[in-house]
């Protein structure tokens, strides 16, 4: 099949579909023939899209057509509440989709970020010199005796899951913000993580604290430092998109991957006041260690699997991560 005159034929379709759409915005407005119409148009592109996609390595294309099936789906079905629909389709749809279209830089980052904090942890347990060299024998002991252990619970538990949570979303924001400058500033704070985790772990080994280290650390740490790695990702394919864009402009292809990140920095904010929460009232709290450890581990796997779930279902239903696909012909632009 010749794909761009199969664009060509239909593309007058799509255009006209856009028409309708707009006009369903005040449907009393339509004629009974005009409903008739997008009902009949919007299966036709929804088939449209589906070629396409199966066809096509033009994403901008297979996005722009995905948008508007999108928005005529709710121009046909309509919508009771649009503030809970919003809601409803942020958490079910765009945010978890948006993580799992980006799921093999995740796993990339998040097995590079581990592996550089075993292998420093390995070095300073190892390594004499290293050990004695990087931090001042005072200040390990000190860490070792208390200071590990007094840092989650030497403030009141509410004020620490604020600050706990206000400086990790921050601190993902920016991991993702700062993708724009080619990843670079992204791929530091990654690396600064993962370093503070593998000399901080390698001190409490050295020192016979390794089971106080990951009793204390994994609770919170198992969601934490996915959202973290999350971010990171996110970050660093926002500045991939401008040294390799692909078919589409190095403009385009920002543009795109930052209107995706945006769901995920939300839906990382969240996730971070259920960590925050965790390591605040978990994390220091007198419960055996098997059960807190339980609670974190129940807490990431039930993240994971809310993203793995909804994003593949809508990944399968061609749904898009697009905060705006529901609003505004400018989404159109492109195709018509």
């Amino acid at each position: 099949m010749d794909l761009d005159a199969y664009v060509a034929v239909h593309r007058p379709e799509w255009v006209r579909l856009g028409q309708l759409v707009d006009r369903a915005s005040r449907p009393r407005r339509m004629r009974p023939a005009e409903l008739d119409e997008l009902v009949d148009l919007y299966q036709r592109t929804a088939t449209h899209l589906s070629v396409i996609r199966t066809r096509s390595y033009d994403t901008h294309l297979v996005d722009d057509l995905t948008n508007l099936v999108t928005r005529a789906r709710a121009a046909v079905a309509g919508a009771s509440d649009p503030g809970w629909h919003v809601l409803g389709r942020f958490l079910t749809v765009t945010f978890p989709l948006a993580v799992y279209q980006r799921r093999w830089w995740v796993l990339a980052t998040a097995g590079g970020s581990v592996m550089l904090s075993v292998v420093i942890a390995l070095w300073i347990v190892n390594d004499p010199q290293a050990r004695a060299g990087v931090v001042p024998p005072s200040s390990v002991e000190q860490l070792c005796r208390s200071d590990f252990a007094s840092y989650y619970s030497e403030n009141p538990a509410s004020s620490f899951a604020s600050q706990v949570w206000t400086n990790n979303a921050w601190v993902s924001a920016a991991a993702v913000a700062s993708g724009a400058l080619l990843g670079i500033p992204t791929l530091l704070v990654l690396l600064t993580n993962a370093v503070n985790v593998g000399v901080v772990g390698g001190y409490m080994a050295g020192c016979g604290q390794s089971g106080q280290f990951f009793s204390l650390i994994l609770p919170h740490g198992l969601l934490e430092l996915t959202v973290v790695f999350i971010a990171g990702a996110v970050g660093l394919r926002l500045g991939w998109s401008i040294i390799a864009p692909g078919p589409r402009r190095r403009l385009e292809a920002l543009a795109a991957e930052g209107r995706a990140a945006v769901p995920i920095v939300l839906g990382a904010a969240l996730a971070l006041a259920v960590s925050g929460a965790i390591e605040a009232f978990v994390t220091p709290s007198g419960l055996p260690t098997v059960v807190r450890l339980g609670i974190g581990t129940l807490a990431w796997a039930g993240f994971v699997a809310y993203v793995v779930l909804y994003g593949s279902r809508a990944a399968a239903a061609g749904e898009t991560a697009d905060l705006d696909a529901d609003h505004g012909a400018a989404d159109l632009a492109p195709v018509v």
